[in-house]
C-alpha cells in the first residue's frame, strides 16, 4: 500500500488522552493523519490494531477536515473524546494555527472545535433523552432495583439517586450487549465538589466494555441535568477507573463540551 507523504515515513499517528490535563488519565484515542482517502476496511483494521475505544481518521479538505471514528469493531456516528484528541493533535502538529477553529465534516454534520480559556471546546448536536420503556432485564443487569429509564438518539440512560451505587456497578457484559442501542449510560447526582453529576458508560455491543470518558454521552447528559438542576453550564465527572472531567453548556439544540488533552505517543503507521 502506498505510504504517506513524508519521505521514508508512513502516516503520522498518535495516542492522545482526552478530557484530562495529565497523561494516563481520561480517555485515550488513536489519531491518524491521512494524506488521501482510505478504505473503510483498512480504517477498521487500523482501529482494531490500535485497540482503543475509538481511533479517529482525519483528512484535509477545502473547508476543513473529513473526520471518521472507529471502535475496534464498528464505525460510529459521533465521538467526543476522539474529536477533542484530533483537534489537540492538529494544533500540536501545526496543521492548524493556534487561533484557528477546527472544522470537521462528519456523519453527524459539521462539528467545530476551538481553543478557549477553559480548554478545548467542541460544538456538538444535543441528543436529549426521552422517557422510555426499560429493555428487558436492564436494571437487573446493572444490579439495580430501580432507576429512571430514558432513551437518547444513540443510547439508553438510567438515572439513579445514589452515586455510591453507580460506582459499584459491575454489569454482566453479555446482558448489556443484548440492549439494542449503541450503549448504556448510568448517571447520578455528584458526590464530588468539582462536579454537578457523575456517569458511567457501557457499550460492549459497540466493542467498548466500559468507555473511560464519553464526550458524546454528555450530549444527552447535559440537557437532562441542565433541566433537572436549572442551570445551562455544568461539569460532569465520568467515574470510570481512569476518570475524566467534561465541562458542558447547553446552547439551544447544541451542547458545548470542554476538556483538555495530552499526547502520550507519536509514531508512524507503515501498513
Amino acid at each position: 500500500m502506498e505510504k504517506g507523504s513524508f519521505p521514508g515515513m508512513g502516516l503520522p499517528c498518535f495516542l492522545t488522552d482526552a478530557f484530562t490535563g495529565e497523561a494516563f488519565a481520561g480517555n485515550p484515542a488513536g489519531v491518524v493523519l491521512l494524506d488521501e482517502p482510505r478504505a473503510e476496511r483498512w480504517m477498521l483494521a487500523v482501529a482494531r490494531e490500535m485497540n482503543q475505544a475509538e481511533t479517529a481518521f482525519v483528512l484535509p479538505r477545502e473547508s476543513g477536515f473529513d473526520l471518521r471514528w472507529f471502535t475496534p469493531t464498528i464505525e460510529v456516528d459521533l465521538c467526543g473524546h476522539a474529536t477533542l484528541a484530533t483537534a489537540h493533535v492538529l494544533w500540536e502538529e501545526k496543521r492548524l494555527a493556534p487561533e484557528d477553529t477546527a472544522r470537521f465534516h462528519t456523519r453527524s454534520g459539521l462539528l467545530t472545535v476551538a481553543r478557549t480559556e477553559r480548554g478545548i471546546t467542541m460544538d456538538f448536536p444535543s441528543t436529549p433523552p426521552e422517557p422510555a420503556e426499560e429493555p428487558a432485564g436492564l436494571l437487573d443487569a446493572l444490579g439495580l432495583t430501580r432507576g429512571e429509564v430514558l432513551r437518547s438518539r444513540f443510547d439508553y440512560m438510567v438515572v439513579i439517586d445514589d452515586p455510591a451505587a453507580l460506582r459499584k456497578i459491575v454489569p454482566p457484559l453479555e446482558a448489556i450487549r443484548k440492549v439494542k442501542a449503541r450503549g448504556v449510560i448510568v448517571t447520578a447526582p455528584s458526590d464530588r465538589k468539582d462536579a454537578d453529576f457523575i456517569s458511567r458508560f457501557f457499550a460492549p455491543q459497540s466493542g467498548v466494555d466500559e468507555d473511560p470518558v464519553t464526550g458524546s454521552a454528555h450530549c444527552a447528559l447535559a440537557p437532562f441535568w441542565a433541566n433537572r438542576l436549572g442551570r445551562s453550564r455544568l461539569t460532569g465527572f465520568q467515574a470510570s477507573p481512569r476518570g475524566g472531567m467534561v465541562g458542558v453548556e447547553v446552547a439551544g439544540d447544541r451542547v458545548l463540551l470542554t476538556g483538555r488533552a495530552v499526547t502520550v505517543l507519536r509514531g508512524s503507521l507503515d501498513a
